[in-house]
């Protein structure tokens, strides 16, 4: 079975921003092709369930991803990271064999 995890800090995160925004079920998460390496990540909150997304629920939020980026995602896990004066997102993903040298996009 397909894993995928998500750290409080980025738990606490959605949680801020679907209270913000006053509606919504979670985050989703899928890839597009991008960049210099194939991939990129793609996040948006899900106002709505897809009836083939596969669902993931940790600390209290709910991660939906499509069946088509489960096996470029499969055993990730999403944290919540700031850096200096930035705050992302951050995949911790077993399964880039290579990304560019900014990050933005990656292999597997």
């Amino acid at each position: 079975m397909a894993q995928l995890s998500i750290t409080n800090a980025a738990a606490e995160q959605i949680q801020r921003v679907l209270e913000e925004r006053g509606h919504g079920l979670g985050l989703r998460v899928s890839v597009k092709p991008s960049g210099c390496s194939g991939y990129s990540y793609v996040l948006d909150f899900a106002d709505e369930a897809a009836n083939d997304d596969v669902v993931f629920e940790d600390h209290g939020v709910t991660v939906f991803v499509s069946p088509e980026a489960l096996p470029m995602l499969d055993g990730s896990e999403v944290d919540y990271v700031s850096e200096g004066l930035n705050r992302f997102f951050r995949f911790n993903n077993p399964n880039v064999k290579d990304q560019c040298g900014c990050g933005e996009s990656f292999t597997v």
